[in-house]
């Protein structure tokens, strides 16, 4: 296995601010679709049907390499 499957929930919670819920870590994406399926309509979940995310995620792979910024709006208040 070089690979697993994420499943997230993410929905806007507030104007800039997300709220993002890792639901669990398959090994197949059928597997995380099963588990789409399970929670889709659980509270909070049905509320934001468009919030499902299932990604390959790469074994052994950096996936963000170049750091970050803290960001408010549209402005940069770190770096």
């Amino acid at each position: 296995m070089n690979a697993v499957y994420t499943l997230f929930h993410e929905y806007e919670k507030a104007p800039g601010a997300d709220e993002t819920t890792l639901i669990g870590i398959y090994t197949t994406r059928e597997k995380a679709e099963a588990a789409l399926a399970r929670v889709r309509d659980k509270p909070g979940f049905r509320d934001y049907p468009d919030g499902f995310d299932i990604s390959e995620a790469v074994l052994d792979r950096d996936e963000w390499t170049e750091g970050f910024v803290r960001m408010i709006g549209d402005k940069v208040v770190e770096s």
